[in-house]
């Protein structure tokens, strides 16, 4: 592969960290429920929590590199650590396949994400290549073609701002190419902005289609940022994921500037972090089975005798005759594994349930059912949602399915 093709898919973190002397990088790299936690235990706001490794491919670079460990914006900057996190196609081959062994890591073909996100917007809008039309060349060659002109939203019953509001998201997403597609993370080939297909991509393509200047570009861009999700357990791959969210904001904001003719400028760095600040809690770190950050189940202690100790307590013969009752069995406790862990029940786990935010309404031109123009932002354990929303019909990953 050639030098200047990586230079484009692999995002150096010694270039994010330029940005707003550093607090973007570090926005990327935290973990908002664990900072919570962490301020409410200590009461105050001034703790920094991150996401974890989660992974033990690291280990050989120290002990700040083992599973548990945070990754630190100085961990993965300055020289000879730079190039520590690099996309799977970039790594050898003998780490990808062990990581697919380790924990099933495996990336899907940007025309496979392309024709499932098809899907969705089929649905979403009655009518079939909407956003590009699906080919197979003489070769065998999967591609597409993207349509050509506007996005046109006639006889879908919804408006170009309705489709921007709906929420995304990616289950078990690793580098995210079902919402960004920056480059195809199976062969690493880069996909000019003008084809690009992710669930986010689109939503940038219609709003620079739509809006008319950069006051309003930048308010519907954080209404798709909002409504964007995606959740991973390996660090590194979270990262990644978060990385490309970031610079595929970049790339969309001199796409606009261009069509409405102006001379491109980059994002102000206030603006770049509140946008980082969005993406690092919309994509978040997660054990998908548990709903509860990687291995933070512990083991809990239980009485073994309760049932003894509850039988002898409620004996009727000890009510009526209290001195000649035989004594209460003193308690006896063992470590056993996590409730969850044990049932399978993902409510009775003892880990840290992920939060994500529900970041509600703040374009008031847009009306719920009720006619309301606005709505609470909240921090939820995801659980919470998924309990709500499972028996409703959702886009959800790479398909839309009842939960």
């Amino acid at each position: 592969m050639e030098v200047e093709v990586i230079d484009k898919i692999d995002i150096k973190e010694d270039d994010i960290a330029v940005f707003n002397k550093g607090k973007v990088l570090k926005e990327l790299l935290t973990d908002h429920t664990r900072r919570q936690l962490l301020r409410e235990q200590k009461g105050h706001e001034e703790d920094d929590a991150y996401i974890i490794w989660a992974t033990d491919d690291y280990k050989s670079y120290g002990d700040d590199y083992l599973f548990a460990c945070e990754i630190k914006p100085e961990l993965i900057t300055g020289e000879n650590r730079n190039s520590i996190i690099m996309p799977r196609v970039l790594k050898d081959k003998v780490q990808q396949v062990q990581r697919s062994k380790d924990k099933a890591e495996v990336f899907t073909p940007s025309w496979v994400c392309n024709a499932q996100n098809n899907l969705i917007d089929e649905a979403w809008f009655g009518r079939k290549e909407v956003f590009n039309k699906e080919e197979v060349l003489k070769d065998g060659t999967h591609t597409w073609t993207p349509t050509e002109g506007n996005i046109s939203f006639e006889g879908a019953g919804k408006t170009w701002e309705d489709y921007i509001r709906d929420t995304r998201m990616e289950i078990t997403c690793g580098e995210a190419p079902y919402l960004v597609s920056r480059y195809d993370t199976t062969t690493g080939d880069e996909i000019s902005i003008e084809r690009r297909i992710g669930l986010l991509d689109r939503k940038m393509r219609v709003i620079n289609e739509n809006v008319k200047n950069l006051d309003e570009w930048k308010k519907w861009a954080k209404i798709a940022y909002h409504n964007i999700y995606g959740f991973e357990w390996q660090g590194d791959n979270l990262l990644l994921a978060r990385e490309a969210l970031f610079y595929t904001l970049l790339d969309y904001y001199e796409d606009v500037q261009k069509r409405l003719g102006m001379k491109p400028k980059k994002l102000h760095p206030s603006t770049m972090q509140s946008f980082a600040y969005i993406i690092s809690w919309n994509i978040w770190q997660m054990d998908g089975l548990k709903f509860v950050i990687p291995e933070t189940c512990k083991k809990v202690e239980v009485c073994t005798n309760q049932k003894e100790i509850d039988a002898a307590m409620n004996d009727p013969f000890r009510q009526m005759f209290p001195e000649e009752a035989l004594p209460i069995p003193e308690p006896k406790y063992e470590l056993q594994e996590c409730p969850g862990c044990a049932s399978g029940e993902h409510t009775k786990h003892t880990g840290i349930y992920a939060k994500i935010r529900d970041w509600g309404v703040f374009d008031n031109d847009h009306k719920d059912k009720e006619g309301k123009t606005g709505k609470e932002r909240c921090d939820r354990p995801f659980i919470e949602i998924y309990n709500e929303t499972k028996n409703k019909r959702y886009y959800y990953a790479t398909d839309f399915h009842d939960f």
